[in-house]
């Protein structure tokens, strides 16, 4: 499906731009730290492939990072069609929304979910919500690599989002250590962004 697909997006862009070039552009400018030229990769890839917008949730958090939150709000907002059930597309739409209008604002604004397996998306859900502290995130975490990095990532933007930017910026730096590289793929690349960028 993927692969028929694509064949019809070259196809229809012969002669323009390869949506795959634009993309790993796009996703290269991000990873070093260019986070405005990534995003502006990102609404180039989604004007050409308009009916795949949704899907492109790395825009919306490069337009996080060039401090678009209106615009990042909206794709996760547009993500959510796609993927309903992800506990980080609802955790993206709230760090958007507070930082367009406040943390309050945010809560009141949380994108619903279905559900998310992953430990600890449950919990972080719920973070998010008001309901669970940093503590409870991190404590059902354990000591799975995996479940270590998406508690520290998302108790880091949390954090951050909400005040307490010292402990935010000491759990982001956990993740961004490179013995969680594999297990946080991209979201690893944008917690390592994330101590590049900010400060």
């Amino acid at each position: 499906m993927i692969v028929h697909l694509l064949a019809m997006l070259l196809a229809t862009f012969a002669g323009s731009q390869d949506p795959r070039e634009v993309m790993a552009k796009a996703v290269d400018d991000f990873r070093a730290g260019r986070t405005e030229q990534s995003a502006a990769g990102f609404d180039q890839l989604a004007k050409l492939i308009p009916g795949q917008a949704p899907e492109l949730w790395q825009r919306g958090i490069a337009q996080f990072y060039a401090g678009r939150f209106r615009d990042c709000r909206d794709m996760f907002i547009s993500h959510r069609t796609v993927n309903p059930d992800d506990v980080e597309n609802a955790a993206w739409h709230f760090l958007c929304v507070a930082r367009a209008e406040s943390p309050e604002a945010a809560r009141t604004q949380i994108l619903p979910v279905g559900p998310d397996a992953r430990v600890p998306m449950r919990e972080v859900y719920q973070m998010f919500q008001g309901r669970a502290t940093p503590a409870q995130v991190l404590a059902v975490a354990g000591a799975d690599l995996s479940a270590q990095f998406f508690g520290r990532l998302y108790v880091g933007f949390y954090l951050e989002a909400t005040g307490d930017r010292v402990k935010g910026r000491e759990s982001l730096a956990i993740a961004a250590q490179e013995r969680f590289a594999k297990v946080g793929g991209y979201m690893h690349d944008v917690a390592r962004v994330h101590m590049m960028v900010t400060k």
